[in-house]
């Protein structure tokens, strides 16, 4: 006997035993009725057992017959199951996804991303990797991560990039600064002061970028007090006194006593989170991804 089994004709046995008469299984299956007496006929021949007790007007399963049913049954339902599964695979639902960004992305729309990818699809798993910009760059180039979060613009010409959000740049000053009081000021007016500004990366001008055309547009160019990339720590070195600082708008989320956040009077610099991966990157899990970011990004 021949292990192997033919499935079509395994499931044409499945109908004919649910249906127990020959015409209506035939009718179900869109067959006619000599094709399938002869696939279940050569089902019987390949187990070498009777399947089905057959007389002029009634059809029934054998012992042999109800015990392949249930098997049956089993087997399809595990066959569904891992269609589903490789579909899901293939469709992006199931796998890993490696995520780099900039700290300060968290303070932007990232936390909404993730939280509604998680949403969506639990079986991904997300592996989140805080990064400065040049790293994130290294990542993607040398196949170590998916997709980054940063801020534009960003020169790589293998990457894709897609701007998620804008915002203006506000100024953080201590406390103590005479300006602390205004409502708002004009960043002419802090062309005296030192500032506390994130590095220069290698592959990104980013953030960095920005606030020096601010500054260029203002008539100075900024005095440098100190370097941080960490927009915490920042924050931190403008409330020991340190410097001033300009930061995205979204920073002042960050509750910190001893300094204080201001609008710049008439400022048209804005700053653009970006998402950025591979060119012709397939992955399904980040096509997924990059569908969900578009849509919460238009809304």
């Amino acid at each position: 006997m021949d292990n192997k089994i033919d499935l079509r004709r395994l499931y044409y046995f499945v109908v004919v035993a649910e249906e127990l008469h020959f015409t209506r299984a035939a009718e179900r299956l869109h067959i006619a009725q000599p094709p399938l007496s002869y696939h279940i006929q050569q089902l019987e021949h390949e187990l070498d057992v009777q399947l089905f007790t057959r007389t002029r007007h009634h059809v029934q399963l054998t012992e042999a017959g109800r015990t392949l049913l249930s098997e049956a049954y089993r087997l399809f339902s595990q066959v569904e199951q891992m269609v589903r599964v490789v579909q899901r695979i293939g469709h992006g639902e199931v796998g890993l996804l490696t995520l780099g960004f900039v700290p300060s992305a968290s303070n932007n729309i990232l936390p909404a991303i993730l939280r509604l990818f998680r949403e969506r699809y639990p079986e991904v798993r997300l592996l989140l990797k805080e990064q400065n910009p040049d790293q994130m760059i290294r990542g993607l180039e040398e196949l170590r991560l998916d997709v980054g979060f940063l801020y534009l613009p960003c020169e790589s010409s293998a990457l894709e990039k897609r701007a998620v959000s804008r915002e203006p740049l506000i100024a953080v000053l201590p406390q103590n600064h005479p300006l602390a009081v205004r409502a708002e000021i004009a960043l002419s007016e802090l062309a005296e002061d030192f500032f506390v500004l994130p590095p220069r990366y290698a592959a990104v001008p980013g953030l960095l970028s920005h606030i020096m055309e601010s500054c260029l547009k203002a008539g100075f160019v900024p005095k440098v007090a100190q370097e941080a990339w960490l927009m915490q720590t920042i924050i931190g070195l403008v409330a020991a006194n340190i410097g001033i600082a300009l930061v995205p708008a979204s920073v002042q989320h960050l509750h910190r006593t001893g300094v204080s956040y201001k609008p710049l009077q008439g400022s048209s610099v804005h700053v653009e989170m970006g998402m950025i991966w591979r060119r012709e990157e397939t992955l399904p899990t980040l096509q997924l991804f990059l569908r969900l970011v578009d849509e919460i990004v238009k809304g």
